[in-house]
This record gives structure tokens, C-alpha cells and sequence, in this order.
């Protein structure tokens, strides 16, 4: 979950690093770090704080290196502090490392090492790796670059967990390695220098074709060149991938944040998820699959697992398969799902949700569906990531790049996505086609009807600046209403950091209503036709006990309320995709009333890599 840079090159390497680091300050930003080579050694300068903070950090302005790392933390072992920031270096100060992820096993290799006269300053797991490869380089008999590599590659047969590891090292000031295991790390071929970082966009500006390293793949890196190995020092081949996103997509363009920016992006997101995959006159087309009707009709179940708001969408879109498909549907969280031994066999089809692809408890829920026979569909918005290299199938949003730490228009894209599959799938096992007719001239108006809802924002923000002291704040909804309050009611925790929770609209007599008394806030989803009465004598209900209303439907209601939030009609099956809209817009405008950081969120990162 945190973030690392490197650079190689004729360049000054320390403002590239600083300007990758503050690209990826979204993976995590207690503490940042940077390592490079000068004239006079290895040289280290590090703090706690974000990177605006490394950047005023003494010693900083001497750096006049071409090569260097770069690391911006999100803490795991240890406090944030300036002592336990990354880089670290080993007891001789000849190599400095960078490392995001986790080592499950650092205590015993900690007290291998201590028993080995090794010492050590900080609290972090990570501090075990540049001297492990100390001692490994010590006791190797490789020669020249392969001394280097070889101390490095034994150094992570001895590790347990997930990596990405930047070495450096003051006796080879032309050279660094690189190496992954279950945690993201991209290397970007320029002319006479080369880029690497935990993301694409962080250096996509510098860059357009890219390195995708697999677990347990070396990288042995020069100005002019990259040789590859295996852990056994065998080279291998890799090609070089060209990526087509606009540098700019990572940038605010005139937002005051990431978060509103990509909240406005929505229509352009979900016009590029839809793309050429549904049109009105003909058959769905998704190349990235090929599942025919006669292995469809074996299908008995089909899991959809993710976390977060990559599992909302899944429960959004849990409907839209049972009704188009009518195959049984289960969503479930990634780090349960993973533990539990589900049952599932060759006849299940399981479906993996994550924006960054990287997700370790979706990538190891997926990696046991395989172990067992299922087919997998990995669905991801970002090309070449770990899951998309592990699943039987991928599709892609093309939501672009999601920076803020709270999801926006990856989850709406999800949602859309997952809809177009569902009626994939339909269509091949030609079933309701009706239905399914419907909901592709409904997704294809969607982008219009999004703009319609972001025009019109002055309530909802009025709305906040009326809420923004509340400690508590209750969302409710019924079927896929109640999916649309789960969402809402964790992007308000996650920015605002107000306490809320989202409830079905019938449990609320069943223990909850306890909680509502006078000026409460209760935010409620409606937009479901069949279940109009029935919802809005449960907002009655916390009328009554003297709660503030908060309604976002495309209904018509006949009573009055304290605000209601009108949204275009759409098909129910998709409603999720306008009805959220209002209630991010809500959070964020929260969020700013009280004056906090909207895209990084205290103790959030946007990619949880780590368990």
C-alpha cells in the first residue's frame, strides 16, 4: 500500500522522484524517502510527513545524483517517523532499499541476522532486506553484476510475504534492481534512462511504454538497458507494452481535488466502459470473453468477490444476473471468501472486482477459485496489473485513472460493466430478451442522465454544510437501494471519518430504530417503483422519532421531507449508477465543511496490497 519511484538516467534524479512520489502520496503518505547515488556514496534523506514535508527535509537541496529511489509510506510494522521511513540501508551503508508490502516472517530473519552481529535502528519489517542482501553478497561467489543480483535473489528466497523492492548500492553507482511478489511494480523505458514505480500514471509523463514485471521477476537496470532474470539468474524475455492514457488524467485540471474531478468524469467514464461492447440494433460483443452457451448452461453459481466498493457494485449488480441469467449469484468479501474453503467447483463461475488490479485478498480469493476448477473473470481498470495475470479472462473498465483515495467513477464504471456481462451472458443463453433489450437502451443513456444529476448540486451541498457536525448518520434502502446505502454510507466514513451505518429499510424495527432520536440525520435510497410504499412508511418511521430526511429517489412522494433529491428514471437494475451520484457529491462536500484532506483520507491508501 505504499508507494515507490526510481530513476536511472543523465537527469538530476531527485525532482523526478519527488514528482513521482507526490503522484503516488495516494498509496500512502505518513512518511516519504529518497535514496541516491553521489559522488561520494550512498546517500539517504527521509521524514515523516507527506512529501511536501521530504521535500523542506535538510540535506535534501545536495542531492545531485542521476540515480536514485523513492518511497512515500503507508505504516504497517512501526510508528510514522523519521526513523522508520523507507529508505533503509544495512549496517554498512553500501545498499539502500525501498519496499512495498509486507515480510510475514521478518522476526525470524531479524533474529537470524542479530545472531549474525547485524543491527538494527528501526521498528520495520523492511530494514531485514538491504541486510540480508549484505550478508548474501558477503558469502556469494558470482562475479562482477552478478554478485549484485545474486546477494539480491537469495536475499528474497528468504522472504515471506508480498514485495516490490528497489535496491541500490554505493559499489555499483550505474546499476539498480528491481524485483516484485505480489505487490505492483511497472518499469518505464525511456532514451537513455529508465523510470520505474509502484503505478503508470506516477511516471506516465515521462513515458509511454512500459516493463510489467510478474512475481519473482528480476530486473537488472542500467541507463541503456534492462536484463531480466528468474530467481535461478536465468534470463528471460519480456516485451515492452505501449499505454495510451493521457499524462493529464492524473492531473486535477483546474479541480480543487481528485475526488470532485473524478466525480465529474463519470459520463466520460461510463460513455469509454460502454465503448462498441452494447448498441441498440445488435448482439453485446465482449472480445476479452469466451464463454459459449453450452459452458454457460453448466454454470450452477456464480460468485462475485471484491472488497470495499468493488464488492458494492458486486451487490448492485447481483440482480441483474439472477433476473437476465437466472443463475444464482453470491457476493462475498475477498479477505472471507479466501479463508472459509467456498464451495465451488468446475461448475462455478467466479468473478473478481478491483479497480487497481492489485488487490492481495481478491488475487488470492482468485487464485483459489482456480485451485478448485472455477472459471475466472477478472475485472479490473488498470492494464497489465497482478490479477489481470492470473485470472482466466479479463475485462476492463476504462474509467481512467482513480487517484482520490474514495472510489467514484471506478464503482459506477464496475456497475456498468458488470451489467454489460450479465447481459452478455443473457443473450448467448437466450434468455430474456425483453428485459435485456431494455436495460442496453437504458446503460446507452446513462452518460446524458449523469450529467443531468451533476448540474444540479447547490441542495446537496447546502444539505452538508447543515450535517457536517453529526456523529452519526443512518442510511437505508430496500433491494438494490440498500446496496446504494452500503456505498454511501462508507464514502462518508471513509472522507468525513462521521460514523455511519447502512441498514435494509425493514430491518430498521428489527433493532436499529433504537438508535434514531430527535435531529438525527437519516439518508435514504428509493428509487424502485414496486417499493414506494413500503420505503416511505420506513422514512415515516424515523419522522416520527424527530430524525432529519435526506432523500435521493426518482419517485414521486406525496409527503413532505426535509431535503429529497430528484434523479432521472432509469431502469431499476441500473439505478445504482445516478442514485450514488448525490451522495458522493454529500460526502465530499462534508468532508470540505470540515476542512479535511479529501483525497487522503487518515490511515487509507487507494490500493490495499497487504492483508
Amino acid at each position: 500500500m505504499c508507494g515507490i519511484v526510481g530513476y536511472i538516467g543523465k537527469k538530476q534524479a531527485k525532482p523526478i522522484l519527488i514528482n513521482g512520489l507526490s503522484r503516488l502520496e495516494y498509496r500512502g503518505y505518513d512518511s516519504a524517502g529518497i535514496a541516491t547515488i553521489e559522488k561520494s556514496g550512498l546517500k539517504v534523506v527521509k521524514n515523516k510527513g507527506r512529501v511536501n514535508d521530504l521535500s523542506n527535509t535538510k540535506g535534501i537541496n545536495s542531492l545531485e545524483g542521476t540515480l536514485g529511489i523513492g518511497h512515500t509510506r503507508w505504516a504497517t510494522h512501526g510508528k510514522p517517523s523519521s526513523t522508520n521511513s523507507h529508505p533503509h540501508s544495512d549496517n554498512s551503508k553500501n545498499f539502500a532499499v525501498v519496499h512495498n508490502g509486507i515480510i510475514e516472517n521478518y522476526s525470524d530473519l531479524k533474529e537470524f541476522l542479530q545472531a549474525h552481529d547485524y543491527t538494527f535502528l528501526s521498528e520495520t519489517d523492511t530494514e531485514v532486506i538491504p541486510n540480508l542482501i549484505h550478508f548474501y553478497f558477503n558469502s556469494s561467489k558470482q562475479k562482477d553484476n552478478l554478485r549484485f543480483l545474486d546477494a539480491v535473489t537469495n536475499a528474497c528466497k528468504m522472504l515471506k510475504g508480498s514485495y516490490a523492492i528497489e535496491v541500490l548500492s554505493s559499489m555499483y553507482p550505474d546499476n539498480m534492481i528491481v524485483v516484485r511478489k505480489d505487490s505492483p511494480l511497472v518499469i518505464g523505458k525511456g532514451i537513455d534512462e529508465n523510470y520505474i514505480s509502484s503505478d503508470i500514471p506516477a511516471i506516465l509523463s515521462f513515458t509511454k511504454d512500459f516493463y510489467l514485471l510478474n512475481d519473482n521477476e528480476f530486473a537488472f537496470i542500467s541507463r541503456t538497458s534492462i536484463d531480466f532474470y528468474d530467481s535461478n539468474l536465468q534470463k528471460i524475455n519480456k516485451a515492452c507494452q505501449n499505454i495510451t492514457w493521457n499524462a493529464t488524467a492524473a492531473e486535477k485540471d483546474g479541480y480543487p481535488d481528485f475526488m470532485l474531478k473524478e466525480i465529474n468524469e463519470q459520463p466520460k467514464a461510463i460513455r469509454e466502459t460502454i465503448g462498441s461492447r452494447i448498441s441498440k440494433d445488435s448482439k453485446t460483443i465482449i472480445p476479452d470473453l469466451n464463454l459459449n452457451k453450452k459452458y454457460l448452461n453448466t454454470i450452477n453459481k456464480i460468485y462475485i468477490v471484491a472488497c470495499g466498493t468493488a464488492m458494492h457494485a458486486g451487490f448492485a449488480t447481483k440482480p441483474i444476473f439472477e433476473n437476465l441469467c437466472e443463475i444464482s449469484v453470491e457476493v462475498e468479501a475477498a479477505s472471507e471468501f479466501r479463508y472459509r474453503n467456498p464451495i465451488i467447483n468446475e461448475k462455478t463461475l467466479c468473478l473478481f472486482i478491483t479497480q487497481s488490479g492489485e488487490t492481495a485478498d481478491t488475487i488470492a480469493a482468485l487464485k483459489l477459485a482456480k485451485s478448485k476448477g472455477a472459471k475466472t473473470i477478472a475485472i479490473s481498470n488498470v492494464i497489465g496489473s497482478s490479477i489481470t495475470r492470473e485470472a482466466d479472462y479479463t475485462v476492463y473498465t476504462h474509467a481512467g485513472p482513480e487517484i482520490a483515495v474514495a472510489s467514484t467513477k471506478a464503482y459506477t464504471s464496475q456497475i456498468v460493466l458488470l451489467a454489460i456481462i450479465a447481459i452478455y451472458f443473457s443473450e448467448i443463453l437466450e434468455k430474456n430478451s425483453t428485459k435485456t433489450i431494455e436495460l442496453k437502451n437504458d446503460i446507452l443513456l446513462l452518460p446524458s442522465k449523469i450529467e443531468e444529476v451533476l448540474k444540479n448540486t447547490e441542495q446537496i451541498k447546502n444539505f452538508a454544510q447543515k450535517i457536517y457536525k453529526e456523529k452519526d448518520v443512518f442510511f437505508i434502502g430496500r433491494g438494490i437501494d440498500y446496496s446504494v446505502a452500503q456505498e454511501g454510507s462508507l464514502k462518508l466514513k471513509e472522507i468525513s471519518y462521521i460514523h455511519s451505518e447502512a441498514y435494509p429499510s425493514g430491518e430498521l424495527k428489527h433493532g436499529p430504530i433504537a438508535l434514531i432520536e430527535n435531529d438525527v440525520t437519516v439518508i435514504s435510497v428509493l428509487t424502485n417503483r414496486l417499493l414506494v410504499e413500503k420505503s416511505v412508511s420506513n422514512i415515516l418511521e424515523v419522522v416520527t422519532r424527530g430524525a432529519k430526511t435526506f432523500i435521493v429517489t426518482n419517485q414521486e412522494l406525496n409527503q413532505e421531507f426535509d431535503e429529497v433529491i430528484k434523479i432521472p428514471k432509469t431502469n431499476t437494475f441500473i439505478s445504482p449508477v445516478l442514485s450514488i451520484i448525490p451522495l458522493q457529491i454529500l460526502a465530499y462536500y462534508i468532508s470540505k465543511e470540515k476542512g479535511l484532506d479529501v483525497d487522503k483520507p487518515r490511515n487509507l491508501a487507494k490500493s490495499v496490497t497487504v492483508e
